[in-house]
């Protein structure tokens, strides 16, 4: 029979100030992007991901993977982005069956003209508020978090 071991007060300590600091900085970051452009860290994410896709469009599953949503959330947030004509909905070319979202013009223009406020605040936000070498551990923390979560059971470092 193996005991279960819990976190320690330290390491307890520690976990809540990593997700408080890090609910700051996505707070910071989020009214800053909504002050100097109007949209929200979703419409951001979908008008990159979209952005980034040949021809600016890509199937909406495909979306939801990229950026890391459920499907019906994806759906609704593009509704209410279709609205602002950010995006279009059209009839997938390849397959009947479903539909592809498409960078509209002023979709394209309100991400350019977002990206270099929004670059600029990640950087005072974040970047300078660290070391070299704490950027750099950061970057590792995050990989560590991440090979974790993709490999629930190896050992810490063989992920």
């Amino acid at each position: 029979m193996s005991t279960r071991r819990f976190p320690t007060r330290d390491e307890l300590r520690i976990w809540r100030d990593y997700l408080e600091t890090g609910d700051l900085v996505r707070a910071s970051l989020a009214a800053r992007l909504q002050r100097s452009s109007g949209l929200s860290p979703g419409d951001y994410a979908v008008l990159l991901a979209l952005s980034e896709a040949p021809g600016g469009r890509m199937r909406s599953s495909t979306l939801a993977e990229t950026i890391g949503w459920e499907r019906s959330r994806v759906s609704h947030h593009l509704g209410r982005m279709e609205k602002r004509d950010l995006i279009r909905r059209e009839n997938c070319t390849t397959d009947n069956r479903g539909a592809e979202v498409v960078l509209a013009p002023a979709g394209q223009a309100a991400f350019q003209e977002a990206t270099r406020p929004h670059l600029r605040d990640i950087r005072e936000i974040f970047v300078d508020a660290l070391t070299p070498e704490q950027l750099a551990a950061a970057g590792e923390i995050a990989a560590a978090l991440r090979a974790q979560l993709a490999h629930p059971t190896a050992p810490r470092g063989l992920a």
